[in-house]
């Protein structure tokens, strides 16, 4: 187990860098990064050696909050209501990430297991919201999470030329309303 005074290092880190991420990009300087966190370069490479270092663990530590809003939302709100938000917060995730795609697609080893760790833990988090959705008869039945994800991130792609994000949820509450008319229908 890390130092508290490493772990507190890393936690400011992995802050700072999500916060550069969607202010500059994934290819922000670090030193910007290492400033922001209130710490020296040579901290940040001890602890990330690598940029694909930092920009997997801020990418983990993200997947580890969406999972974690599936648990709270769905004791807290009614099931399509925990739905809803869960997806607003799935939004932040894939919107305000600039470059990050671009990334984990660039075939950088550091990346490798990113997708497999997001579809591990982020799909079955959503099927309990979209399982509790259908029980309640808020949703219709049969949506898969994986099909779900994959098309709220397709939304979360701005036109050329923008950066608006406010389009995504836009466009992900006009999918939201196509899965509560499902539940007015059977689907054979």
């Amino acid at each position: 187990m890390p130092r508290a005074d490493a772990q507190r290092n890393v936690d400011a880190l992995l802050s700072a860098a999500k916060e550069e991420f969607v202010a500059n990009g994934v290819d922000v300087n670090v030193r910007a990064i290492a400033a922001r966190a209130g710490v020296g370069t040579a901290t940040l490479y001890r602890h990330f050696p690598l940029r694909s270092d930092l920009i997997a663990a801020v990418f983990r530590r993200e997947i580890d909050g969406v999972v974690a809003a599936a648990d709270e939302l769905s004791t807290e709100l009614p099931p399509f209501a925990a739905l809803e938000r869960w997806t607003e917060r799935y939004i932040e995730l894939v919107a305000t990430k600039q470059g990050l795609a671009a990334a984990l697609h660039s075939g950088d080893p550091a990346f490798a297991g990113l997708r497999g760790y997001f579809e591990e833990h982020a799909g079955p988090a959503l099927q309990t919201l979209l399982d509790n959705a259908e029980h309640s008869g808020a949703i219709g039945n049969g949506t898969s999470p994986l099909d779900l994800l994959g098309a709220i991130a397709n939304l979360c792609v701005p036109p050329p030329g923008s950066t608006d994000t406010s389009r995504a949820y836009r466009m992900v509450g006009l999918l939201l309303n196509g899965l509560r008319y499902d539940a007015g229908h059977t689907v054979d």
